[in-house]
């Protein structure tokens, strides 16, 4: 039997639940399951290291802290842009997600707190930073 390891490729389904019992995330919703591999940073070491050992089929419940999940919110994440930068394409209201170029050249997805006057709030914290939340995985295959 196949069991995760931190090389394994891992297909997978998973949902990421809040407290509330509200589906975050989830593979299933999609219709097809995720496909990864162990370390390539698409999920974070925490996540990971719910899945080792693991075997294929195996389905399994993590709660995870917020410091173990996305994090907790960090007050220099939160940025006071000028009105101006924002254009008809994505205007500057409260709610909206807006990508940002970020020092890197990746996009940095931020969410509009407040805009007063020519001050707008964006916030660049991940979205369930500070949240405590369910992983729910179901193992569909791994390669080692």
């Amino acid at each position: 039997m196949s069991v995760i390891t931190e090389s394994s490729e891992v297909l997978m389904h998973f949902a990421i639940k809040l407290e509330d019992g509200s589906v975050a995330d989830s593979t299933q919703a999609m219709g097809k399951p995720a496909k990864f591999k162990m370390g390539d940073g698409s999920l974070t070491d925490n996540f990971e290291k719910c899945l080792l050992g693991l075997e294929q089929g195996q389905k399994s419940s993590f709660d995870l802290e917020p410091e173990d999940a996305f994090g907790l919110p960090n007050p220099d994440n939160i940025h006071h842009v000028d009105r101006t930068k924002f254009g008809t394409d994505a205007p500057a209201e409260v709610g909206n997600i807006i990508a940002f170029a970020g020092p890197d050249g990746s996009d940095i997805p931020g969410i509009i707190t407040e805009v007063l006057g020519d001050s707008v709030t964006v916030d660049f914290n991940h979205p369930l930073a500070g949240q405590r939340v369910t992983f729910e995985v179901e193992v569909v295959a791994i390669e080692n």
